[in-house]
């Protein structure tokens, strides 16, 4: 449905469906756990959800997202990966049969205290390097005993950890924390999981039974020096609008706020109808690259809430109502990312709801 918006964020589901195929691929012995938080990175939580088959569950990051999930019919087990916030979270959690991280001393009285009508699925969480969240290692194993002996608890328990330079391929801190992390493994214990998109992609030791993709899954690399490309994933997301100026430009004038770039030979640019309104980064430096009729040209002038400007060269062909892909096919989000100074992560999760989101397959 057009919502009389020119800037757009095409979906592909095709993609989406390769890209998890892939992922598969590189841990044949592990189920998927898809990662969907965000609003699944900026391209539609409950779109995603019903494209992905053959999963093992869904991860979210706050229980309002697992809950909209649930009311759109997702019935795969869905898991709070920051756990739950409140003790009076844990029977909405029983109800909708959600599970949940627990990470501190905190969630873990609470579920020892409560009086739950129905067992929980819990994972415990062990910090083995990331040093934000998860129990040390000193802690682990009296927090593991405490959830094995609650009745309010799911037995097998299930475990995790979280690598925190995946993305690092000459850094072997990963090793290290897949070391500490399988001393830890009990006998008895549940399902194990400690893969990123990272680690599923460069660290085939770390897959266990449950890797946790999430950027992969859209078609992004996780690292600085390599393309998705180079894995075989496909973007998902291409965000798309349009020229809604063209017009000459004489040498010595400037254009947009503040008067920032000033044009030192004749040219035209071109006005594109996308923003900081709809997400587009405000702090685009000049030079950063969108993609018009197949070739790349530079950002000039700053990003304003509605529009950006592009140099388009004095002999140009371009005409208003033509394409512009600010990332996606043709030009990678990660790519964007760099010139920037931020990660593509942060790209494609910014995107307001002024900008339409179209499914294709």
């Amino acid at each position: 449905m057009n919502n009389g918006s020119i800037t757009r964020a095409t979906i592909n589901l095709s993609a989406l469906k390769h890209n998890q195929l892939v992922l598969q691929q590189q841990a044949p012995n592990s189920q998927i756990l898809a990662v969907i938080k965000a609003n699944a990175y900026g391209h539609g939580m409950v779109r995603v959800a019903q494209t992905l088959s053959g999963i093992y569950a869904f991860g979210v990051a706050r229980l309002n997202e697992a809950l909209a999930l649930r009311a759109a019919g997702i019935s795969k087990p869905i898991v709070l990966l920051e756990g739950f916030f409140h003790a009076d979270d844990l029977k909405i959690l029983v109800e909708h049969n959600l599970q949940t991280v627990v990470h501190s001393q905190q969630q873990l009285d609470a579920i020892l205290a409560s009086d739950l009508n129905s067992c929980l699925q819990v994972w415990l969480k062990l910090d083995t390097g990331m040093h934000r969240i998860g129990f040390h290692e000193a802690e682990f194993d009296d927090a593991y005993q405490a959830l094995k002996a609650s009745k309010n608890v799911s037995k097998p328990i299930h475990l995790m950890t979280h690598f925190n330079c995946a993305d690092e391929l000459d850094n072997n801190i990963t090793a290290e924390q897949n070391r500490r992390f399988k001393t830890h493994i009990k006998s008895d214990s549940g399902l194990v999981s400690s893969a990123n998109s990272a680690a599923t992609l460069a660290w085939p030791q770390t897959h266990a039974d449950i890797i946790r993709p999430g950027i992969a899954l859209y078609g992004v690399s996780p690292f600085i020096d390599k393309v998705a490309e180079d894995f075989n994933l496909q973007p998902v997301m291409t965000l798309k609008s349009q020229l809604i100026s063209v017009r000459s430009h004489q040498a010595g004038e400037s254009v947009g706020y503040g008067a920032g770039w000033t044009a030192t030979n004749n040219t035209k640019l071109g006005v594109v109808a996308v923003g900081y309104g709809d997400g587009y980064p405000r702090m685009a430096p000049e030079g950063t690259p969108v993609l018009v009729n197949g070739r790349l040209v530079p950002i000039v002038g700053r990003v304003s809430m509605d529009m950006l400007t592009v140099d388009l060269g004095e002999h140009c062909r371009e005409q208003v109502g033509d394409e512009v892909i600010l990332w996606g096919k043709g030009l990678p989000a990660a790519q964007v990312a760099k010139h920037i100074g931020t990660i593509a992560y942060e790209l494609v999760t910014k995107l307001t709801a002024r900008v339409a989101l179209d499914y294709v397959q």
